[in-house]
């Protein structure tokens, strides 16, 4: 279990390591390493995701680690309320970024001609806290849409104790 302290509030987060343990892997790595203190997220789109894991307040991206293997043919599926690993056009280039569905997103999930977005994790308390993220005011940044008006931090993200 993984738990999230944010600037709105915390949540915690169960790993899906056996479905998707290079995913898992790479984000404990991440969560070792302190990486996510003092990240936002930066994409918030209301009835979609909320996005973040790779950039400070101020709008600077942080140095991740190598990308990884993509587990979306895992057969987990993008519910509300799961977590997947953000990518680029490139189907293994998933780092540090992650995002919370906000609703069940199907065309993210893999499918013939789709590859989709690995699921790694789920919300298992704190949703109320998910919706309100998902609720700030947001706007264009430094060339970004969907960025909060009012920066939601990630102050710490830490491993429960068993």
């Amino acid at each position: 279990m993984i738990r999230f302290e944010t600037t709105l509030g915390d949540f915690t987060i169960e790993l899906f390591e056996k479905d998707a343990p290079q995913s898992v892997a790479n984000f404990l790595r991440y969560i070792d390493d302190e990486f996510f203190d003092g990240t936002i997220f930066h994409r918030i789109v209301p009835g979609f995701v909320i996005q973040g894991g790779g950039f400070t307040e101020d709008m600077t991206q942080k140095r991740p680690q190598p990308p990884v293997k993509n587990e979306a043919d895992n057969g987990l599926k993008n519910k509300r309320g799961t977590l997947s690993m953000a990518r680029t056009n490139d189907i293994n280039s998933a780092t540090s970024q992650f995002f919370v569905n906000l609703k069940d997103n199907d065309s993210l999930d893999h499918s013939r001609g789709n590859f989709g977005y690995a699921v790694f994790a789920r919300v298992t308390a704190g949703m109320d806290v998910i919706d309100k993220i998902a609720a700030v005011e947001t706007g264009r940044r430094r060339g970004f849409d969907d960025v909060p008006v009012d920066a939601v931090i990630m102050k710490s993200v830490r491993r429960m104790p068993a």
